[in-house]
């Protein structure tokens, strides 16, 4: 039987992608030993406030010009085409239901200590692996202190292979990268004041904002979106 591919699960609403989505993604699928790294911008978001996201089409072509260069990135419209809130659940059980391979969900810490308010955030684990980016020296955190409460139940500490098991056998590890000090919404500061965002987001990102006058402020002091 041949070996799974190990595929990685990149959500997010990338508005708009930067060079730090790039790079840490980048940092898990060489470190984990990931065959792709799919990226999958959110319609919306449950979590966030909706009402100054940019329309999913703009950020899904973003994703896809910022990842066009890696041959190991690709873009997902799933959460796009699904009508309602983006539940991270029912993406995964719809790369579950239709692939064959083995998936490894990446978020950042924070998103991971409040994943107890996600929809279904018990049957997340049963679905997939997770790999949580944190950066240098987080990961020698005591291990209670590493689980949400609700978690350690359901989890049994692997000491050899420095990662927790959950009761369904797949793994969740925290995986040290590089964090770049670069945040969507720094950058749409920046772009509604006129501003250069060169150098935090990929060149062909900038071309596209640029063209499609992305995130200008409005006569009315709203951004344009």
């Amino acid at each position: 039987m041949a070996e799974k591919r190990k595929i990685g699960l990149f959500g997010g609403t990338f508005n708009p992608i930067h060079l730090g989505h790039l790079r840490g993604a980048e940092e898990v699928r060489e470190r984990c030993g990931l065959h792709e790294v799919i990226f999958i911008p959110a319609a919306s978001p449950p979590h966030k406030d909706t009402r100054h996201i940019l329309e999913g089409r703009h950020r899904l072509e973003m994703v896809k010009v910022a990842t066009q260069g890696n041959h190991y990135f690709l873009a997902s419209a799933v959460e796009l085409e699904r009508p309602g809130k983006s539940f991270s659940v029912d993406t995964l059980r719809y790369f579950r239901e239709r692939y064959e391979d083995s998936f490894f969900f990446i978020l950042g810490r924070d998103a991971f200590l409040e994943i107890e308010t996600w929809k279904d955030y018990q049957d997340l684990f049963s679905l997939c692996h997770f790999i949580v980016m944190i950066g240098d020296g987080i990961g020698e955190l005591p291990l209670a202190d590493q689980l949400p409460k609700a978690l350690v139940p359901s989890f049994q500490y692997a000491s050899e292979a420095r990662r927790w098991v959950h009761r369904s056998g797949h793994t969740l590890c925290f995986q040290e990268i590089h964090f770049l000090d670069i945040s969507s919404t720094r950058i749409r500061d920046l772009l509604g004041k006129g501003q250069s965002a060169k150098y935090l987001i990929e060149a062909g990102v900038e071309g596209y904002i640029e063209r499609n006058g992305l995130y200008r402020k409005e006569p009315g002091g709203g951004p344009r979106i």
